[in-house]
């Protein structure tokens, strides 16, 4: 991302070039492979749906709500989807206070085009009375410590909180609508739509993915996939340049990567914690 970090010393930008043309990386991954990965469900007792997520040391919580709203005139038929992102000034000394800054909104709009294009989440069994009342469902993600690769820990803590969540009931009456926050059903979700990101930075002519922090910084582009393991559901350039044969080269990796690292997401989400207050 494109965050003002502290300048990496020249020494150390070195040793971390030399490991990465070796095929290393000083903790002892290689290339394509990612950082220890935890991720807990139900952590948020107010929430509708939550997760929290461990991704080496970037650490991301996404929470579910939802609510009654009108239908976007675009999708009459489709409830509606709404995804947030937050960087507080807890989670990194380069964060300021104010509202999201372009690098959140972009993170948002990736895992939001994700989560559209997957079919993950039944946008039309979120309709109400069509045309009229719909579910509106917001995603709210906030990054409680950054050490590199906000994208695809984000979009862990997002699926994992949306296989997690919990529907209100609606009550017609007439043409009133209310929800019953006491009484809610499991969102009705398909775990083979599921949809991931791995996102890959470019260091001299070498392709990493999960950077740390400090691989972020010293990188030269970054390009983003999103996959449920079988399709290509996202593309995402976020600078530098990427020769066809490298884009190539990343897509058939994703699939492999998304493939393996599905079948631990769901092995994690299926052990719900107990909720914290937050």
């Amino acid at each position: 991302m494109s965050y003002p970090f502290e300048i990496i010393p020249s020494l150390r930008r070195e040793t971390l070039r030399r490991l990465i043309s070796e095929g290393k990386r000083p903790d002892n991954r290689q290339l394509l492979s990612m950082r220890d990965l935890s991720i807990k469900v139900g952590v948020v007792k107010t929430a509708d749906g939550s997760a929290i997520v461990n991704l080496g040391n970037t650490k991301v919580i996404a929470g579910i709500k939802f609510e009654l709203g009108k239908p976007f005139e675009d999708t009459p038929n489709e409830g509606n989807l709404i995804v947030n992102l937050e960087t507080p000034p807890l989670a990194a000394p380069t964060f300021e206070p104010g509202p999201p800054d372009e690098n959140a909104i972009e993170i948002a709009r990736v895992i939001d085009r994700a989560l559209r294009h997957s079919n993950y989440i039944p946008l039309r069994d979120l309709v109400i009375i069509p045309g009229k009342s719909v579910y509106t469902m917001w995603i709210d993600i906030y990054v409680l410590n950054h050490d590199g690769n906000l994208i695809d820990s984000s979009m862990l803590a997002a699926v994992s909180a949306i296989a997690n969540a919990q529907v209100p009931r609606a009550i017609i009456d007439g043409d009133t609508v209310k929800l019953d926050k006491s009484t809610k059903i499991q969102l009705n979700v398909n775990p083979q739509n599921m949809p991931l990101t791995v996102t890959y930075y470019k260091i001299d002519k070498y392709l990493i993915v999960d950077p740390t922090l400090e691989e972020e910084v010293m990188s030269d582009g970054r390009f983003t996939v999103a996959s449920d393991g079988e399709n290509i559901v996202a593309l995402q350039k976020g600078g530098g340049y990427f020769t066809p044969e490298e884009v190539d080269s990343m897509i058939n990796s994703t699939l492999s990567i998304v493939k393996d690292l599905k079948v631990k997401v769901l092995e994690m989400i299926k052990n719900p914690t107990g909720a914290l207050m937050l």
